[in-house]
């Protein structure tokens, strides 16, 4: 949309396979980086706006802007930390709702809504629904067990099993033993019985 508007559009990234997808799709008018500290940080200082969209799955996002960055923005400029669900990007990000969205911190913008897609109820609704039935079938049809053991992407999405933590960034988060989820399964007779 931005380029659309006819904004001056950088992607920062750390796989190459994305930003030449990004690059292929949108042409020249999409400026493509590889994303380290020296270009984060004269990037984040030259934009108007920066949209911080990292995603660990499973995990906290990195604070990727530090609150020195911030301080050294121009004032005015926005940060819209679309990981706030996840702890956010920026340093100086705290969760903010649909009726407040907004806050000031060294004179630049924060937009830290947490579930942004709310802001579109039915639009996201619609999304969320094509993404997730396949899975929602697959569970009807299947039964729980079956369905996450014939699909490895379905597998990943494991949390807990049989009292055991099956992910291993949160079993890492959280201090606890990580268990490999297909093994939660096989070994667990009472986890997710059909």
């Amino acid at each position: 949309m931005a380029l659309g508007m006819g904004a001056d559009v950088t992607v920062l990234d750390r796989n190459v396979d994305v930003l030449g997808g990004l690059a292929r799709q949108f042409g020249p008018a999409l400026k493509t980086v590889y994303s380290t500290r020296a270009a984060l940080l004269e990037y984040v200082l030259g934009a108007d706006m920066v949209v911080g969209a990292v995603l660990v799955v499973g995990a906290e996002a990195p604070k990727l802007v530090t609150a020195e960055m911030v301080k050294r923005m121009r004032p005015g400029s926005v940060l819209v930390d679309v990981a706030i669900d996840q702890g956010g990007c920026f340093a100086t990000s705290r969760p903010t709702t649909h009726a407040e969205p907004t806050y000031v911190v060294d004179g630049v913008v924060h937009y830290c809504v947490a579930s942004m897609p709310g802001a579109v109820p039915r639009t996201s609704t619609y999304a969320l629904n094509n993404v997730t039935l396949p899975y929602a079938l697959a569970l009807v049809d299947r039964g729980p067990r079956k369905a996450l053991l014939d699909n490895p992407h379905f597998l990943q999405g494991l949390n807990v099993c049989g009292g055991k933590v099956t992910y291993r960034a949160v079993a890492n988060d959280l201090g606890y033993e990580f268990v490999d989820p297909a093994k939660a399964l096989t070994s667990s007779p009472k986890a997710l019985a059909s």
